[in-house]
């Protein structure tokens, strides 16, 4: 899969160090994998969610959320937001769509 928009993950554990190192295996695992739908996804990543016709990871246990928009017919996984879990709690991500 092609992660596009990897500055928004570095901008992200600029701000939040003890998210880099969970972020970047995020990264290498899509960047490594193929995925044909959510439920071959969900082999790989267990937590990930679909939430209003997003992807959301949960990253650094649970600490942060990864939302994406995937495009699996094209392979291409779109950053759409990086927050803390208390930013993703509030909601506001779902009102920037």
């Amino acid at each position: 899969m092609h992660v596009i928009a990897k500055p928004a993950l570095i901008e992200f554990w600029a701000k939040y160090p003890d998210a880099e190192n969970p972020l970047q295996a995020w990264y290498r695992a899509m960047e490594s994998e193929v995925f044909t739908d959510f439920n071959d996804l969900r082999a790989t990543f267990a937590s990930a969610d679909y939430v209003d016709g997003l992807t959301v990871f949960n990253i650094g246990g649970n600490k942060y959320r990864l939302i994406t928009a995937i495009h699996y017919n094209r392979h291409k996984i779109f950053i759409r937001a990086v927050l803390t879990h208390t930013e993703y709690t509030h909601g506001a991500w779902k009102r920037r769509k």
